[in-house]
């Protein structure tokens, strides 16, 4: 159950209408999620948005491998909400039911490529040893360049901050939705 109000638009302080306006007329075309709570202090959300505009829509990575991290990062942080908003996009960047299904279930999915192993690999380690081995990270340095390994380094630290503001402030998904198990 969320802690704040009903989002209120038309309440928003100068500085928050101008973030606000920013994201609604952003790639994501809407104020949603994580947004309520984090205009709670205009500048934070203006710098994630931004951060998360350009991870999302303009990063080297491709949209499957993208997608496979973040959801990673959603299930280490059992942040509903980031699930159920980024389940339907990583289908349909291509990213395999069953490796979703897998992820969903804290289990190690089957994988159709080294470069989804290879994601999988990195953002288990940098969640859960929050730091990355030498062999993973020479693995991920192979596949992605070392640009690309800060760029999936950025995606969990990023979808971290938004799993977390999804948590503390408990933006869920629309009534009905629950899409992992506890």
């Amino acid at each position: 159950m969320s802690r704040l109000p009903e989002f209120d638009p038309d309440s928003l302080t100068e500085a928050q209408q101008r973030v606000y306006e920013k994201i609604a007329a952003g790639p994501r075309g809407g104020v949603r999620g994580p947004f309520a709570p984090l205009l709670l202090c205009p500048e934070v959300a203006d710098g994630v948005q931004q951060v998360g505009a350009w991870l999302r829509f303009e990063g080297s990575l491709s949209g499957d491998l993208r997608e496979l991290a973040i959801l990673i990062t959603a299930r280490v942080w059992s942040a509903q909400y980031e699930w159920y908003a980024h389940a339907p996009i990583a289908e349909k960047e291509g990213l395999d039911p069953t490796i979703m299904a897998a992820v969903a279930e804290r289990r190690e999915p089957d994988f159709n490529t080294e470069a989804e192993a290879t994601v999988y690999a990195y953002c288990q380690e940098l969640h859960g040893d929050h730091r990355v081995s030498d062999a993973t990270y020479g693995q991920a340095v192979a596949e992605f360049g070392e640009a690309g390994v800060m760029e999936l380094t950025a995606l969990c630290g990023h979808y971290t901050t938004v799993a977390m503001t999804l948590n503390v402030f408990g933006i869920e998904p629309p009534e009905g939705e629950r899409p992992l198990p506890d």
